[in-house]
């Protein structure tokens, strides 16, 4: 008894004791180090676990709540989850920043350096990863009882070096010191299978019996909503060898052969996206996917059954969404789960499946809408593929009954009955699915008029849309004090979880004090991401510069390509007129390009070639500058975003589902020039066309270019200055004379040009030059970014979660 009243003390102890003396605790009995020896990271690494302490409470808090009423659960399945660096973050939702800021001040510490000891989680790479992070932000603000499924990635997708220009990857290693938001649950782990054979008895009973068998293990991580009072939980799946090591082969001294199960079960969790150029990066990819979908099944399932007999009502009670075609894998597993574990028949469990899956489609690319070979399936997943026949047949039926032709049945079935060839992951998951969206209004559009027409001809209300949104907590409030605190001065901080209040703030627009105050506030972000810039670059930039910026993952569709061979023409102006009175510019570009996408790794080359040229040449000075940032991330982008003037939204229209970082950049007051793609369509709505630059062709305009396959050379003769950039690459002017450097994007412009560069080049060209102008009018560009600001409370992803939450999970929230 006696031990039991201590441990109950002690328990009422730490719920007491203050937050300065749980760090301390923390620093001494965690880390293992006194003040006198601590350096930076253990201070962070002794907060992020006192910060955690204190989540623990609202978590747990959180699950009883949920169980206790039977709150209806939604699970988001995501191959990425882009979190960035937790500490700030989870201080600023949890009311602890000045805490922590006054504690660690008092110690002698630099606050900064200590936020900024930790890592970014290694968890994403694009703007699926951000929005996957930006929605579990939002489904805690707002009471949703969600739950994040994702992989536990040891090396994330790759560090990106620069090496003469070339990207050079390297794995990342966010995880050798530790991560101290997670949870290992040893206790949660399911065997994923794959391989063997699929036989069928007399009865009909069929019975798969796999020939390779890892171990998922759950890793949980909390991540509380503003104001800390919901807490719901990222699990990451972490794989492992099912069976021990082979000792006989280890004791016989064959030790490579003794570990080889090891090897290729944890290969699983290594790298997000693999390179699927060869044979065994294909099977890779796909057994991630299908690791991660069952772990996150077998789990859900079991947390069913403990308030629920049967699954004839999991619809009712669970709501599975599919963040992109990755884990479409779920539809023929929840299927082969319920027959194969539960006895259902394929009919029921079909029908189940249905209530319960909803898929988020991201992209109009037919590359990007994932397949894969028959044959891969039947190697590594045969009952699946089985059950993906099952799937074909029901289907078949039913878009008979709806009066669909055969050849049209086909062409949007999994698998084509008649070639038999790849398995149509997108296809699957429309199928499969009660409910899917867009993620923005036009690319809901182009959805049901393109990639998926026909489907939607069958299914007229399974598509919906769900514009993308980002949280204001991280995109704001935190990445961009200035402009926070001076929102709040003026509106209070209601904004900050309801974001539509910034309207507020147009009063202020033309308020000539407020303007000063406000551009201020950029001018402060703008010297920061200087002093950034030379501290990662040893480059010097001019502030007073318009700081022009595109960060995004590198490819064809998205247009660095078109961004760089503007910045080759405005140097060429430069140098033909060098007494004009031209604005200042610095360009910036950030992201990453796929290991094995080569025509994306060669534009990062011949931008760092030209910023070779240019930031060297003595003549243009502090007029134009070019930088190419490495190693993009989440860190990176809270102080490029606050930092910039001009956003770079230039892709393709038709082939930009959303973005975000649209949102973002003019969330922080930065003018957007972009295509009528994506969010900038709704952007220019809730902005004002007199608020954002607009230039180019329409998706239309594209698709009637795309489709006559509209030559190139029919616009490049009228354009001088894409003539002279040409000359210049082909004559090796920015690559020492290498004249075959550039053979491919040139040939790419010449002869093909898919997605539309050189049509829409001098449009580009002009409204930078409109941009100069408009930004040499301080009070008119002071207007336009304050309604920026005031004008982007739509795009919240709390509004986004709450839609969901309305019109696909038929969810609560508060």
């Amino acid at each position: 008894m006696e031990a039991v009243k201590r441990n109950i003390e002690d328990t009422k102890d730490l719920i007491d004791e203050s937050f300065g003396d749980s760090i301390l605790r923390h620093l001494i009995y965690t880390v293992g180090k006194d003040k006198t020896h601590a350096v930076d990271r253990d201070w962070c690494v002794a907060v992020s676990y006192a910060v955690r302490d204190r989540m623990v409470d609202g978590w747990i808090d959180t699950t009883r709540a949920i169980y206790k009423k039977k709150q209806k659960r939604v699970y988001y399945l995501s191959m990425e989850f882009m979190i960035g660096r937790m500490l700030e973050d989870s201080l600023t939702n949890l009311g602890l920043i000045e805490d922590a800021k006054d504690f660690l001040t008092s110690e002698g510490l630099n606050f900064h350096d200590v936020l900024h000891a930790e890592q970014d989680a290694a968890l994403g790479n694009g703007g699926l990863g951000r929005l996957a992070a930006c929605f579990m932000d939002s489904m805690s603000t707002t009471g949703v009882a969600g739950m994040g499924y994702g992989i536990r990635y040891q090396h994330g997708i790759f560090r990106q070096n620069i090496e003469d220009g070339w990207q050079m990857e390297e794995p990342e290693d966010w995880l050798v010191k530790g991560n101290a938001w997670e949870f290992r649950r040893s206790e949660v782990v399911y065997n994923v299978e794959f391989g063997g054979k699929v036989e069928t008895a007399p009865d009909g009973k069929v019975t798969w019996t796999p020939s390779e068998r890892v171990q998922a293990v759950a890793f949980d991580m909390p991540i509380a909503g503003w104001k800390g009072e919901h807490v719901n939980t990222l699990r990451l799946w972490s794989a492992r060898q099912a069976d021990m090591m082979n000792l006989k082969k280890f004791n016989e001294g064959d030790f490579m052969a003794s570990a080889r199960q090891q090897i290729l079960a944890e290969t699983l969790s290594k790298v997000l996206y693999p390179g699927d150029h060869t044979p065994e990066g294909r099977e890779l990819r796909l057994k991630q996917e299908v690791f991660f979908t069952s772990a996150s099944l077998q789990d859900l399932l079991r947390r069913y059954f403990t308030n629920y007999e049967s699954l004839d009502t999991l619809g009712d009670h669970v709501a599975v969404q599919l963040n992109d075609t990755h884990p479409a894998i779920a539809v023929p597993e929840l299927i082969r789960i319920m027959m194969d574990d539960h006895g259902y028949s394929f009919e029921r469990a079909f029908e189940i499946t249905r209530e319960t899956l909803h898929y988020t489609n991201h992209t109009l690319l037919p590359e990007a809408l994932e397949k894969w070979p028959v044959s891969l399936f039947a190697s590594i997943l045969p009952r699946h593929l089985q059950i993906i026949n099952l799937i074909d047949g029901a289907f078949y039926q039913e878009a008979m009954a709806a009066g669909l032709e055969h050849h049209i049945i086909a062409g949007i079935q999994a698998i084509h009955p008649h070639q038999n060839d790849w398995v149509r992951m997108g296809n699957l998951a429309f199928i499969g699915s009660r409910k899917v969206n867009g993620v923005s209004a036009l690319h809901t559009e182009l959805m049901k008029k393109t990639v998926f027409h026909d489907l939607h001809r069958m299914f007229p209300d399974k598509i919906v849309n769900q514009t993308n949104g980002v949280t204001p907590r991280r995109w704001l409030l935190e990445c961009n004090h200035g402009l926070s605190d001076l929102i709040t001065d003026k509106i209070g901080e209601g904004w900050i979880d309801d974001l539509e209040q910034l309207k507020k703030l147009e009063k202020f627009a033309e308020d000539k004090a407020f303007q000063k105050t406000y551009m201020a506030v950029k001018t402060d972000n703008k010297k920061r991401l200087g002093d950034f810039l030379k501290e990662r670059m040893d480059i010097t930039v001019n502030p007073d510069a318009m700081f022009d910026i595109q960060i995004k993952r590198i490819h064809e569709y998205k247009r660095q390509l078109m961004n760089v061979l503007e910045t080759i023409a405005l140097y060429n102006a430069m140098k033909a007129d060098p007494k004009a009175k031209w604005q200042p510019r610095v360009k910036i570009f950030a992201g990453k390009a796929a290991p094995s996408y080569f025509l994306a790794k060669l534009i990062i080359k011949l931008i760092n070639d030209v910023a070779e040229v240019i930031n060297n040449d003595k003549d243009i000075g502090d007029n134009l500058k070019l930088i190419f940032l490495p190693n993009y991330n989440v860190s990176a982008a809270e102080v490029l975003i606050p930092g910039a003037d001009l956003s770079e939204q230039i892709s393709t229209a038709g082939f930009e589902a959303s973005g975000t970082g649209n949102m973002k950049f003019a969330l922080n007051g930065a003018l957007t020039v972009g295509t009528l793609d994506g969010a900038n369509v709704e952007m220019r709505e809730h902005l004002g066309e007199e608020n954002i630059f607009i230039f180019g062709m329409i998706d239309d305009e594209v698709a009637e270019r795309q489709h006559r396959r509209a030559r190139p050379s029919e616009v490049l003769k009228d354009s001088p200055r894409l003539q002279q950039i040409i000359r210049q690459l082909e004559t090796g002017f920015f690559s020492d004379g290498d004249t075959n450097r550039y053979h491919d994007i040139l040939d790419n412009l010449k002869h093909h040009d898919y997605f539309q560069v050189v049509p829409d080049f001098e449009a580009y060209w002009n409204i930078q030059r409109h941009i100069d102008e408009v930004y040499q009018k301080p009070e008119e560009w002071a207007k336009m970014a304050i309604l920026n600001t005031a004008r982007m409370g739509w795009f919240s992803s709390d509004r986004t979660i709450r839609g969901y939450a309305k019109d696909i999970w038929n969810a609560p929230t508060k």
